[in-house]
């Protein structure tokens, strides 16, 4: 069994790491060994997740950065496009999708996002949120259900990233489901990842010190798991969450998240992940994205990351997110 689904997850990994982004001899490539977790939770007018925390959209978002496409609808095909074409140019070509089971408002829009994502060679992965009820057997089912739905999409992806997994302690109803597929726990624990193919971290917080990390991806090496360690470039949630005691990550003009990706592909701290992911390209509320955010007040933004100023900061991290997704592929080969 071990050496099956080693067999498996090292062929997933292996294929093609430079994606073709679209038919065009002058179209960028994308990578497959970098995630973005992405959130289609907003609406508009409605302001569907963008009124979190008592707030009143439009100009009162439940976040403490602003978008440069103000409040959007998570479900608008310009929103969508630009979404797509702001991915490619940080070079990651997989978004890992943020999903609340069967039926439910994110499930509703994944066809459209995987339609816009398709169109920039970008694979759609899947994050499987705790929703009410969830179980190893209800994921299970999950997983079945997705493959049936979106599995003959050309963006999809059979990547499965399990949050909050330490909720639920017995997973061996995965193995109906595990050959097949790559299934990560999210924790460094390794005497719980049993039944998965792998681990990650998602935590925008402790990638700044980046606990177990070393422990988790030489125990995956040596066991032909996945480590896949999650960046942010920083996390408040003040807005969202008023009177949250969860500690800030300061972006420090882009330190932290550089500090956070040196962190990952260090050997001797990071373990030598086959993927990272990033957390994230748009949560809003915990104020780790990497979409571009515009200097509006009251808010803050992305003056003065990596030394840009006005129009050139909004899309900092989409472009420094390039450089680690060179840097990190270059290390791979």
């Amino acid at each position: 069994m071990i050496a099956k689904r080693r067999s498996l997850i090292l062929l997933l990994a292996a294929l093609t790491w430079w994606l073709p982004q679209a038919p065009s001899a002058a179209a960028p490539k994308l990578s497959q060994n970098v995630h973005l977790f992405y959130y289609p939770w907003y609406g508009a007018p409605d302001w569907r997740h963008w009124q979190q925390g008592g707030h009143t959209p439009p100009d009162d978002i439940g976040a403490d950065l602003y978008p440069a496409l103000g409040p959007y609808d998570s479900g608008d095909p310009g929103v969508l496009s630009q979404h797509m074409k702001w991915i490619g140019r940080t070079g990651a070509g997989v978004i890992v999708y943020s999903w609340w089971g069967q039926g439910s408002y994110e499930d509703g829009l994944a066809a459209r996002v995987m339609d816009a994502a398709a169109k920039r060679g970008v694979k759609v992965a899947w994050h499987l949120e705790p929703y009410e009820g969830r179980t190893a057997a209800s994921t299970v089912e999950d997983i079945r259900y997705l493959h049936g739905k979106y599995g003959a999409h050309p963006a999809f992806h059979n990547v499965f990233y399990v949050f909050w997994s330490l909720q639920i302690a017995d997973w061996s109803a995965l193995d109906a489901v595990n050959d097949d597929n790559v299934i990560l726990a999210q924790t460094t624990d390794t005497t719980r990842i049993a039944h998965f193919n792998g681990m990650y971290t998602y935590d925008g917080i402790a990638g700044a010190t980046a606990p177990g990390w070393k422990q988790a991806g030489d125990y995956a090496r040596a066991h032909g798991l996945i480590w896949s360690p999650s960046v942010a470039p920083g996390y408040l949630d003040d807005r969202a969450v008023p009177g949250n005691t969860t500690p800030t990550i300061a972006r420090d003009d882009g330190a932290a998240y550089d500090r956070q990706w040196s962190n990952a592909l260090d050997p001797e701290i990071g373990g030598s992940p086959e993927w990272v992911s990033v957390t994230s390209f748009n949560e809003w509320h915990e104020g780790s994205v990497i979409e571009p955010a515009v200097n509006r007040a009251g808010y803050q933004s992305f003056e003065g990351a990596y030394g840009k100023r006005g129009r050139a900061a909004e899309t900092a991290y989409l472009d420094r997110t390039r450089h680690w997704v060179e840097t990190f592929e270059r290390r791979s080969r």
